[in-house]
C-alpha cells in the first residue's frame, strides 16, 4: 500500500498566514507544510484540504483515480470547494467499516476529541491507523495487533501515542510518521531530535511511502542525560523525551522537604506536568530499579540531589571523614550506580545540574560538591548515547 502527504502541517498551514513567529518566519522550502491531507494508493483520500489537487500534481501524482474521500476532523472556516470529479466527501460514523471496490477496507475509531480517526487496511494486508489533529483513540483496549504505520498528531498529542503503545497498537517496527506540524517546534534540528525521541519522523510535502517498509523507523534512544543549570527548562526536556510512552516510572530523588514551602510548589508544578498514566516513587536507590528489567521507562530527576544524599552517607561534608574513606566509598557508589546504567535494559532519561560553568563556591565543601558533580555527570555521561545540554529552553545535542 502506498501512502502520498500530500500535506503535513496543521489545518492552517505552516507558516500560519499573518503569524509573525520565529517558527513560521523561517518555514520555508521542505520547511513549509500544507494542511495535513493523505491519498492512498491514488484511489482513497483522506481529509480534502486547500488545492489537493495542486498539491497532488507537484508530487507527481493525480486525483483522477480517487473513488472516496473521508474527512477526519471538522474543518474551521469556509468550506473547501470539491474539484470537479472528485466524490462528495463524507464522514464514517465511529465503529463504522467501510469496503471499498479498490480492495481497501477503513474503520472509523473513536476518539476523545471531535474527530474521527481510520483504520485503513490495503489489498495486501498493510494496516495504517490515521489519526486528525488533537485526537487520541477511546476505548482502547489490548493487546493489539501492531500497526505497519501510524500516522498521527505527535506533538500536539504524544499521549495518544502512548495509548496505542500501551495497547500493543505500535510496535517496534512501526513507522510512526507525525503530520498536522504546526509553528510549536523550529523545523532546524529540533523537529526531528524531538521526533526521534518519540521513536517518529517527519517527511515533506509530496512524500510517497510504502506502508509496511520499516529501514526509516528511527531507534529510541536507550539512555539519556540531560544537563542545564537552574530553570533551564532541563526537566521539561527530559518529561518531553518520555511523553509518548506509557507507564512511565518517575524518580524523585529530592523527597518531600516537610516545612519548604518553596520546594513544595516546585514538586507540585513538575507533578501537574506529568501524564497521568506516569507513577511516581520518591527513592535515591537507583541501582535496584535499573537493574530491575520490567520494561518501563525510568525517568531520574535528578542526580544532582542523589549525589547529595550520597556524599551525606559517606560524610563528606567533613574533611577528615571524607580524607579517612569517605572519598573512596563515594567513589565506590558513583562506580556502582554508573555500571548499573551501562547494563540497564530500561529506557532511561536522567536530569543533573551543570554547576561547573558558574562562580567558584565559597566554601570547601561547595567546592568539594561542584567537584563531585562534575564527575558524576561525566562518568554517566559516558553511558548514555545521548547527552543534552539545555541552555534556556534549547536543548543542545552534546552527544547522539
Amino acid at each position: 500500500m502506498e501512502l502520498t502527504l500530500l500535506g503535513t502541517g496543521a489545518p492552517a498551514g505552516l507558516p500560519r498566514p499573518d503569524c509573525p513567529c520565529a517558527v513560521c518566519a523561517t518555514a520555508l522550502g521542505e520547511a513549509a507544510r500544507g494542511a495535513t491531507a493523505l491519498l492512498m494508493d491514488g484511489t482513497l483520500l483522506l481529509d480534502l484540504t486547500p488545492g489537493a489537487a495542486l498539491a497532488a500534481a507537484r508530487a507527481g501524482r493525480t486525483l483522477t483515480g480517487v473513488r472516496q474521500v473521508l474527512l477526519s476532523h471538522p474543518h474551521d472556516g469556509p468550506a473547501v470547494e470539491v474539484p470537479v470529479g472528485l466524490p462528495q466527501p463524507v464522514r464514517v460514523p465511529d465503529g463504522r467499516e467501510l469496503a471499498l471496490l479498490t480492495g481497501h477496507r477503513v474503520r472509523a475509531r473513536a476518539l476523545d476529541a471531535p474527530g474521527t480517526g481510520y483504520a485503513v487496511t490495503g489489498p495486501g494486508g498493510q494496516r495504517l491507523l490515521y489519526l486528525p489533529p488533537g485526537g487520541a483513540p477511546a476505548g482502547l483496549e489490548g493487546p493489539s495487533e501492531p500497526y505497519d504505520m501510524v500516522v498521527l498528531d505527535v506533538l500536539g498529542r504524544p499521549d495518544a501515542l502512548a495509548r496505542l503503545r500501551a495497547a500493543g497498537a505500535v510496535g517496534p517496527t512501526t513507522d510512526v510518521v507525525a503530520v498536522h506540524i504546526d509553528h510549536d517546534v523550529p523545523a532546524d534540528g529540533e523537529l526531528p531530535r524531538r521526533l526521534a525521541a518519540a521513536g517518529a519522523r517527519a517527511v515533506p510535502d509530496g512524500t510517497t511511502l510504502a506502508v509496511g517498509a520499516y529501514e526509516d523507523v528511527p531507534d529510541v534512544p536507550r539512555r539519556t542525560l540531560v544537563l542545564g543549570g537552574a530553570r533551564s527548562g532541563k526537566s521539561v526536556e527530559a518529561e518531553r523525551r518520555l511523553e509518548a510512552f506509557p507507564d512511565v516510572l518517575y524518580v524523585a530523588t529530592g523527597g518531600t522537604r516537610g516545612g519548604d514551602g518553596e520546594w513544595a510548589e516546585r514538586v507540585a508544578a513538575h507533578r501537574e506536568r506529568r501524564p497521568g498514566s506516569w507513577r511516581t516513587v520518591e527513592t535515591c536507590d537507583l541501582v535496584p530499579l535499573l537493574k530491575d528489567d520490567d520494561g518501563a521507562p525510568l525517568l531520574i530527576d535528578c542526580l544532582s540531589l542523589w549525589l547529595t544524599d550520597a556524599m551525606d552517607a559517606v560524610g563528606a561534608w567533613d574533611d577528615a571523614e571524607w580524607a579517612g574513606g569517605g572519598e573512596r566509598a563515594l567513589r565506590a557508589r558513583v562506580t556502582e550506580l554508573t555500571d548499573a546504567v551501562r547494563h540497564t535494559r530500561r529506557t532511561l532519561v536522567a536530569v543533573s545540574n551543570e554547576v561547573g560553568s558558574g562562580i567558584v563556591p565559597a566554601t570547601a565543601s561547595g567546592r568539594r560538591y561542584r567537584d563531585e558533580l562534575g564527575r558524576l555527570n561525566s562518568a554517566f555521561a559516558n553511558e548514555c548515547e545521548h547527552v543534552l545540554l539545555v541552555v534556556a529552553g534549547q536543548a543542545l545535542a552534546l552527544r547522539g
